[in-house]
């Protein structure tokens, strides 16, 4: 318990620490006004303009889909350029849960149903970048000035050492996300009560909004274990920050060119931020190019999906395998 208290007083007094937060705290305030600063509340007459303009797509969905029915049921023949899908339930607005509302023909007013899912990824992505910096330069700045063997003098247990570093890191990490996202979604809520308006939050609208926010704090402690573990392989904090360029820059476009050279099936599927946003939206589309270029008449569909289990087997999978090599190389090798 003594170890975790020290640890969690050195990562608290980290300078890097302290301006990461700072710049975090910068970041959303300036989202925050500038949101505020672009919202008004609309009146009565931009709410009904916008409730007509609804109401008339609507209807001209209706009657599309009444149109595709009797062109499938043979009383009425189809023009040139009509759309006609399979199933002409697929664009029954009684069956859709994205009808055109008021708020999406006004402008200049903050809707939070709207733009919440928006803001949540928006704060995901900073959150996840701060704790990989973090994560990386915790334990590289310690291995790189000698601190941890210091450490290891007063508790010359090393597995012991690591797994407080880490688990400090997880949990400081965690407590902050869920302040900063409280803080943050209760800002944007506020000002859709006040300067704009809260839209539909009913229904799924919350269970939706969470399940994101839940995987989106995997993913900030997965890449905070994976920035730490990174950092642990390289004894310094630049060797995460260099492989994770070296990535970007080899895998995912250089690969990701030679696979549309080689005209590769599904190249998506070899690609981590792929899996990412599997993991973070539950479930992603893609188009393979090549699944229908191959002379194949008829209707073809090259579409192909992946789901956020697939997601999470990648990313807890590759967090699991560096997180137990950072482990077992740090108990091996020398420290000095």
């Amino acid at each position: 318990m003594n170890l975790v208290r020290a640890e969690l007083e050195r990562l608290a007094a980290r300078r890097f620490v302290q301006l990461m937060v700072v710049l975090l705290a910068a970041a959303f305030a300036v989202t925050v006004v500038t949101t505020l600063g672009g919202s008004h509340r609309p009146t009565e007459v931009e709410l009904g303009r916008a409730q007509a303009q609804a109401a008339e797509e609507v209807r001209r969905l209706e009657l599309a889909h009444d149109r595709c029915l009797r062109i499938k049921a043979g009383t009425l023949t189809a023009d040139e350029n009509d759309y006609l899908p399979r199933d002409c339930a697929q664009i029954d607005p009684a069956q859709s849960d994205t009808l055109p509302t008021a708020s999406d023909y006004l402008s200049g007013v903050f809707v939070f149903a709207k733009e919440a899912e928006p803001l949540l990824f928006f704060l995901i992505a900073f959150l996840a970048l701060f704790g990989f910096l973090v994560g990386a330069s915790y334990i590289g700045a310690d291995l790189n000035s000698g601190g941890v063997v210091n450490l290891l003098l007063w508790r010359p247990r090393r597995p012991t050492v690591l797994a407080a570093k880490l688990g400090t890191l997880l949990g400081g990490l965690l407590a902050l996300s869920v302040l900063a996202s409280v803080a943050y979604l209760g800002s944007f809520w506020l000002i859709g009560q006040a300067s704009g308006l809260t839209g539909r939050t009913g229904g799924d609208f919350w269970v939706t909004l969470g399940a994101i926010w839940a995987r989106g704090l995997v993913l900030v402690l997965a890449t905070a274990a994976l920035g730490f573990a990174i950092a642990t392989l390289g004894r310094h904090t630049s060797a995460a920050l260099g492989t994770v360029a070296a990535y970007v820059v080899v895998w995912e476009l250089g690969a990701r060119l030679v696979f549309q050279i080689l005209e590769v099936g599904r190249p998506d599927r070899f690609m981590l931020s792929s899996y990412l946003a599997a993991w973070l939206n539950g479930e992603v589309r893609f188009w393979d190019g090549n699944a229908c270029s191959t002379g194949i008449s008829g209707f073809c569909d090259g579409s192909y999906t992946l789901t956020w289990v697939s997601g999470m087997v990648v990313l807890l999978g590759l967090t699991a395998a560096l997180v137990a090599a950072a482990f077992t190389v740090f108990r091996r090798r020398d420290l000095i």
